[in-house]
């Protein structure tokens, strides 16, 4: 007791290190708001014009479409992998959530050349005497595209609670009379519709958020439109930008609320899930299954593949030679790597100490600094780019020091996916056991010794995890990377997306195939090897 009551008052330099942080975590977003309101009235005054009004109605129509469609697919593929007799669903278990390892201007530009005309698909039809009928761009390839590669934002929450539901519900119904489909509609759905509301309000976080498939699909967001006005018309761009982060601001605060209001249950299941046989409905439900992951994992592997190949043979001297070498390629790879690594660990630096504040002082700065933190979950990474842009340009100390170094690319990497590691750090200081931390401390251990020797040890795992979500995600980031990199830096994604928007196919498609490569076996041995600290 004595070790905890003199635990209890947080030393004052770590408090204000924490204040420090917060204040760095809220800059962007409050930069971009004290532009739009002060020193330039016009960027307000083109708040009720054209050129932001149809952007933002663009992006909800669009952010609305996906987050529909990705929440009908998420809830039928969770019942059908969790509780039918869906043929092989063991597999499916598997591979349903792995189009999350693909950016969505990656499966963006495979739907472009497969499918639009020229494309491998339009190919064979004119084979059969079919013109040109298949296109994808503007909104119907953004929604396609974008459902493709979002559901599984709503199919893992909701198969997860899905496979925790208590069973004892389902059994009185099914004893009372009640079918299956109203089983599910009132017993069912009500359980799980809060995980199903949280996860498709991040779908529509994610759509109006989203740059790069929107860019290469030709469809004007306000993303979109944020990036073409920002050298033209620096106004347009801030009233654009403070529509997006109002909205985005609004989406999270949504999102919060109804994870915390989500419907828990204090009895506990009595044996595995409730089964139910889809009887006339296997083979269809099957071939729904497979159309979906032939469309949204298939067809984008089998592109990327035929790209590299054709790349490939003609590095080796087959057809026309390529414009990208060996070494832009190792460059490329290394720079992602690199910079990467950095990001997660100087964001572990950031978020540790809020995380040691909370948990073990209880002190209301780290209540602030933590939800600072979270906050910045709302802000899109065009709005930090955005944002750390204008401020370097208009500061002049601040160009001189920045100015071709990737400390203001770091800085924004840390503060666009800080929110992503906060909650897994959180609970590894948490996981600390307090009569190790109070042992220490009555033996006369002093306060960094203790932290290297007892706390970094335990708490190792579950930062390894945190670290890995930062890097694989900071790996996959294109408008950060795009409008604040130094000159002559360049990422896989970055690079990758240059050359597909040049028209270098063959370039993109090797480039491509080693960033998904690379993030593949990242999240296995960063994350999922380390899911039970998630």
């Amino acid at each position: 007791m004595i070790g905890t009551r003199l635990s209890m008052q947080s030393p004052v330099p770590l408090k204000i290190g924490v204040l420090g942080i917060a204040f760095l975590f809220s800059f962007p977003a409050g930069y971009l708001l004290w532009r739009n309101f002060t020193g330039d009235t016009s960027s307000l005054k083109l708040l009720n014009k054209s050129q932001v009004l149809s952007p933002l109605q663009r992006s909800l129509i669009l952010s609305v479409a996906v987050s529909l469609t990705t929440a009908l697919i998420g809830i039928v593929l969770a019942w059908l992998t969790t509780r039918c007799d869906l043929p092989g669903k063991r597999i499916w278990k598997i591979i349903l959530p792995i189009p999350l390892v693909f950016p969505s201007f990656i499966g963006a530009a495979a739907f472009i050349r497969t499918m639009n005309p020229g494309g491998f698909l339009n190919g064979l039809l004119n084979k059969i005497g079919i013109d040109n009928v298949v296109e994808i761009r503007g909104f119907f390839g953004a929604w396609f595209v974008l459902s493709l590669f979002c559901y599984p934002y709503v199919y893992l929450p909701v198969a997860a609670k899905l496979r925790h539901l208590p069973s004892s519900l389902e059994e009185t119904s099914r004893v009372l009379g009640y079918s299956p489909r109203k089983t599910f509609n009132h017993v069912v759905f009500p359980q799980v519709a809060p995980v199903l509301g949280a996860g498709t309000l991040l779908v529509f976080l994610y759509t109006i958020s989203d740059f790069g498939a929107v860019q290469l699909l030709r469809y004007d967001t306000l993303t979109r439109s944020i990036a073409t006005s920002q050298l033209a018309n620096k106004s347009l761009s801030l009233a654009l930008g403070l529509f997006l982060l109002i909205i985005a601001g609004i989406v999270v605060f949504a999102e919060r609320m109804i994870s915390r209001t989500s419907i828990s249950s204090d009895q506990k299941s009595i044996g595995p899930p409730l089964k139910y046989s889809l009887g006339a409905w296997k083979l269809p439900s099957f071939l729904v299954v497979s159309l979906l992951t032939l469309l949204s994992l298939g067809a984008p592997l089998f592109t990327l593949s035929k790209w590299a190949i054709d790349g490939l043979r003609r590095g080796s001297g087959n057809g026309h030679p390529l414009t990208l070498n060996v070494q832009q390629v190792w460059e490329s790879t290394w720079n992602t790597l690199s910079i990467s690594v950095i990001a997660g660990f100087v964001t572990i630096l950031a978020v540790l100490p809020i995380a040691i504040v909370i948990s073990r002082y209880k002190s209301k700065v780290g209540n602030l600094a933590h939800s600072l933190v979270i906050a910045t979950f709302a802000v899109p990474g065009i709005l930090i780019a955005l944002s750390m842009r204008f401020w370097s340009l208009q500061t002049d100390w601040a160009y001189n020091l920045f100015n071709n170094t990737k400390a203001l690319l770091v800085f924004s990497y840390v503060v666009r996916f800080g929110s992503l590691a906060m909650g897994v750090v959180l609970l590894s200081v948490a996981a600390v056991p307090n009569n190790l931390q109070d042992a220490g401390q009555t033996l006369g251990v002093k306060r960094i010794p203790r932290f290297f020797r007892i706390y970094l040890p335990l708490m190792s795992p579950g930062l390894g995890a945190a670290a890995g979500l930062v890097i694989l995600s900071t790996m996959k980031e294109l408008p950060i990377t795009l409008l604040i990199s130094p000159l002559g830096f360049s990422t896989l994604a970055t690079r990758m997306f240059s050359s597909f928007e040049e028209a270098f196919i063959a370039e993109a498609g090797i480039l491509a195939v080693i960033l998904v490569a690379l993030s593949s076996i990242l999240t296995w041995m960063l994350v999922i090897r380390k899911s039970e600290h998630l």
